[in-house]
């Protein structure tokens, strides 16, 4: 292997299992010689997760929103990391791909003739919530499970949140995987220590693996304009876009930056939405830029060096649907956005 190969970690995971929680903590821990590249892909179409990484000078972060990396997005996320690598030569290289993506045809990229001399694929790491195997519909999903059997590694998350008989279920469910996994690690408090990724090894194999007719039938459009989508919406003219594939229906609503909502409001309608429904924004509000970020039914609120626009994206199973039917317009009428 040549020693110039830059490491690509893949954290992958099923929706809302704290991949990006855990991205943040391995940031906070990152090494003050090195500079990191971090490339995320979200279900949704409109982008929400790079707008809650904070801008700084030693770790270049990019959005690839509107589908999964192994099916529409394979040429887009290939354009994406040949541009990060030359412009901006990063010493690692961490990709979060979508909940419902599948590490089978990311992988083969990766290995692939553009970059086979260029970067290493180190240990993928799958994050599991505990929760979630309490949950039919997310158990027996096709993508669910393939990410698992895919890991080289496993983060149970949720430390706090699930209950101590939902974290030994996880515990028993991880053991009966095989081959074993090279560690499994319990995260509290959302931080998993960074030696575990620096020390990781490549990643096993895994030739076996295939991307399931499911994802190769996903015939949802998608263009680089939709992919690299920066141009805020004009004043008063907010704009909602929906998608579906995979039993999943997403709704990405954005305004322009100088709206502003009503904090109170909004976290009261977006309480309204379903408990299932996985929901994350970034919003301008009278109390400053605010990220807001729901699994579960529990709605966590902090500060945002976000400025570009206020954006919301809502994902829910398809049987809720009917949730993003009136989306917008419920918000705009809800009190939420001040006049």
């Amino acid at each position: 292997m040549s020693a110039t190969r830059v490491p690509v970690h893949i954290i992958t995971g099923f929706l809302g299992s704290g991949k990006t929680t855990l991205i943040h903590s391995l940031i906070e821990q990152k090494p003050v010689d090195e500079k990191w590249a971090i490339l995320v892909n979200e279900f949704g179409q409109i982008g929400i997760d790079q707008a809650m990484f904070e801008q700084r000078n030693d770790v270049v972060v990019k959005g690839l929103p509107g589908g999964c990396l192994c099916c529409q997005l394979a040429f887009v996320l290939q354009a994406a990391l040949v541009n990060l690598l030359a412009r901006n030569k990063p010493d690692r290289v961490i990709i979060e791909p979508s909940g419902l993506g599948h590490p089978a045809g990311l992988l083969d990229l990766l290995r692939g003739e553009a970059f086979q001399d260029v970067v290493a694929v180190h240990d993928i790491i799958a994050t599991l919530d505990p929760r979630r195997l309490d949950e039919p519909r997310v158990r027996k999903h096709e993508t669910f499970q393939d990410q698992l059997a895919m890991a080289d590694a496993i983060a149970i998350t949720m430390g706090e949140q699930a209950s101590v008989e939902q974290h030994e279920q996880a515990q028993q469910f991880v053991t009966k995987l095989w081959p074993p996994r090279k560690w499994v690690h319990r995260i509290e408090h959302g931080t998993m220590p960074l030696s575990l990724l620096m020390d990781s090894g490549q990643t096993s194999a895994h030739d076996d693996a295939t991307i399931p007719d499911t994802h190769r039938q996903i015939t949802a459009p998608l263009t680089l304009e939709g992919a690299f989508f920066d141009v805020a919406p004009p004043l008063g003219q907010p704009q909602q876009k929906t998608a579906s594939s995979l039993g999943y229906t997403s709704t990405g609503l954005r305004w322009h930056p100088s709206e502003r909502f009503d904090l109170d409001y909004l976290a009261a309608h977006l309480g309204e939405l379903p408990s299932s429904a996985r929901v994350k924004g970034v919003f301008h509000t009278e109390q400053g830029w605010k990220q807001l970020n729901r699994a579960d039914g529990a709605l966590s609120v902090g500060s945002s060096a976000w400025r570009q626009d206020s954006r919301l994206e809502v994902i829910t199973a398809d049987n809720d649907a009917d949730t993003h039917t009136n989306l917008l317009t419920e918000l705009q009428s809800s009190g939420a956005l001040l006049g």
